[in-house]
């Protein structure tokens, strides 16, 4: 079979890799998880084909998503590739102007709705005018509206069209190339309007081969569990494509809250993940061991210690010698098996995507033999352009480069071009300055849908795509520093970081979240969420005081409580780098309050400016130490 298409990569793994009655997708129904076979899952998808094509769409067509994970995005997607249609997925959190912006700007004549709720909140922008000419509710819905259906209709009228649609549907697939534009995935950005990103067949089979290639360790046998949203190009192209390339078997969640239980239910192999849900683990498990003190705290920190000295040999690319071995399986009998025992038991992989991961949060799983593989990637590029491979991880970077890619690093202000890696220019010493990380490849978006200024602002007249991120080569591995817009320059005339400054502050449990201040100042600041579990346990606070009006924490022994590990983890960077005042926010920063993108990352300059006037008075105040 000739891959052409993401929904050949799907019928290669229904038909050749395994059989029709194998285990597609794991769902949970009336509290257990149920199989869903490719038989059923093809079957499915057809008939949705068959209605969508009745209906008149054609290809190129775009039909907007605005559903949480489960099978029904699944087949829509399929049923949309094997037409020619565009997914132009929404995050169903967006607030309504956005979701009109993005069916307006996208021009999407149906649209899938997972809950009643954000069906009202369509009808109501449908009813201002819109292009939508079918709304499809993956529910029964009661409401009475001549645009829109739900599923169970449509796949009841599909039956009943696809006997006499089939040999169309087969010619319309063979009609779809790898260069036709298979999404627009809307940018959430920290500034301005969503722009779409036209990515297409080919960018990301490119990028699903490429990972298969470079994390050689998954395979068909493996069971992936999805907790992160599909509308995002992680998950999209981190689980979902990925396994129907490779013929794994897809879990879904059923929400974040529920991870521990999902993973204890359906005991993954594979998850993609974001830095925060590893950040939690990471607390939980080391609060666990080393609360009691005594022995068992001296035997978490030894097998911790025999778990670091493979992972240091691991960077190198060696192997541990016999006495290390004996130690590690020893380790791994009294330490290691339990921690893994509460992921499920067979967690061989954990990708991690999204935003920066904290280096020291990575070394803690690889020492006590969880690997968590950090990559990077964008929106633009499909996403992934380089990840630490399973043999070897350096923590700290986002590894090597990406299969028929291409990496620069250019200096932002002379666009002198520093160096240019591939995946087969590899070389574990080579090292080089920073600069402004540029991608070449077939996983480079086409553009930006509708605005073609926009494109040329990022990619250059040589075909490079700008990603805005500074970065540098570290063990052969990629770097990445911050982002560009990100730099302050203080006013003594030095650039700072912020991202480094607030991976440092963060190793202190004490600290949830933190915001580095400083641009255009004399020194540096912070906005600093407390744990709220610390500050529970030290101080017998409850849940009412965080539910306070006022927005920050005045207690003085709170404030000096954090002070000790601030100035603690000053001692690790530059005196110009160093916080010397921080306030201590009572909630943590959130996307609905607008402080955080969709992807967690911080909007700088709208955060700056809601606690405008705290940060003034924090830099008329005296310094922590």
């Amino acid at each position: 079979m000739e891959l052409k298409s993401l929904h050949h990569f799907y019928l290669n793994s229904a038909n050749n890799i395994h059989s029709p009655e194998h285990v597609f997708l794991k769902y949970k129904v009336d509290g257990v998880y149920t199989d869903i076979d490719y038989a059923q899952t093809s079957e499915k998808i057809n008939e949705i084909s068959s209605y969508l094509l009745n209906l008149g769409l054609e290809k190129g067509d775009r039909v907007a998503f605005i559903v949480e994970n489960s099978p029904e995005y699944i087949y829509f997607d399929q049923a949309c590739m094997q037409l020619g249609l565009i997914n132009a997925s929404i995050y169903p959190t967006l607030t309504e102007g956005e979701v009109e912006y993005i069916l307006k700007d996208s021009g999407s004549k149906a649209i899938i709705v997972g809950t009643p709720f954000l069906l009202k909140r369509i009808l109501k922008i449908d009813a201002k005018g819109s292009s939508l000419i079918k709304i499809i509710t993956v529910f029964d819905s009661k409401e009475e509206h001549p645009k829109t259906i739900a599923l169970s209709k449509v796949l009841q009228e599909g039956k009943a069209l696809y006997p006499q649609l089939k040999s169309k549907l087969a010619v319309l697939l063979d009609g779809v190339q790898s260069t036709d534009l298979a999404s627009l995935i809307y940018t959430s950005g920290t500034t301005g309007v969503p722009k779409g990103v036209m990515l297409s067949h080919g960018n990301f089979m490119s990028n699903s081969i490429a990972a298969k290639t470079q994390v050689s360790a998954i395979d068909k046998d493996d069971v992936f569990l999805s907790f992160l949203p599909l509308c995002h190009v992680y998950e999209r192209l981190a689980t979902y494509y990925l396994s129907t390339y490779i013929g794994s078997t897809i879990a879904f969640a059923q929400g974040i809250d529920t991870i521990g239980k999902n993973i204890m239910e359906v005991r993954p192999t594979v998850m993609a993940s974001v830095p925060r849900l590893l950040e939690k683990i990471h607390d939980k498990v080391f609060k666990t061991a080393t609360s009691g003190g005594g022995l068992k705290t001296k035997i978490f920190y030894w097998a911790f210690a025999q778990g670091d000295k493979k992972r240091i040999l691991n960077e190198d690319g060696l192997k541990p010698g016999l006495l290390l071995s004996l130690k590690l399986k020893a380790a791994d009998a009294i330490v290691f098996k339990k921690i893994k025992e509460k992921m499920g038991g067979r967690m061989k992989l954990v990708v991690s995507g999204g935003a920066a991961m904290q280096p020291h949060i990575g070394i803690f799983f690889k020492n006590l033999d969880v690997t968590v593989i950090e990559g990077f990637g964008l929106t633009e590029t499909s996403p992934f352009c380089s990840i630490n491979e399973f043999d070897r991880q350096v923590y700290g970077t986002v590894g090597r480069i990406a299969i028929e890619q291409q990496c620069a690093i250019q200096n932002p202000e002379t666009k002198e071009i520093i160096t240019i890696q591939t995946y087969t220019s590899f070389d574990p010493s080579f090292e080089c300055k920073e600069g402004e990380v540029l991608i070449k490849g077939p996983n480079v978006m086409q553009g930006y849908w509708n605005k073609p200024e926009a494109t040329k602002e990022v990619m250059d007249a040589d075909g490079w795509f700008h990603t805005g991120d500074i970065g540098m080569f570290y063990k052969g591995y990629l770097k990445i520093t911050d982002r560009i817009k990100n730099m302050i320059v203080n006013s003594l005339g030095k650039n700072i970081y912020p991202t480094p400054l607030e991976s440092c502050y963060s190793k202190s449990p004490k600290v949830e979240q933190i915001f580095i201040i400083g641009d255009k100042r004399e020194y540096i600041t912070a906005i600093i969420v407390a744990n709220k579990e610390e500050v529970k346990e030290k101080f017998g606070k409850n849940e009412s005081f965080f539910e306070e009006e006022e927005k920050f924490i005045s207690d003085k022994e709170i404030h000096d409580w954090m002070a000790e590990d601030i100035n603690k983890l000053s001692n690790e960077l530059s005196k110009f780098e160093r916080i010397k005042n921080f306030i201590i926010k009572r909630k943590p920063f959130t996307i609905e309050e607008g402080e955080y993108t969709l992807t967690l990352k911080v909007k700088r300059k709208v955060v700056e400016a809601k606690f405008k006037d705290e940060i003034e008075a924090m830099y008329a105040n005296s310094f922590v130490g």
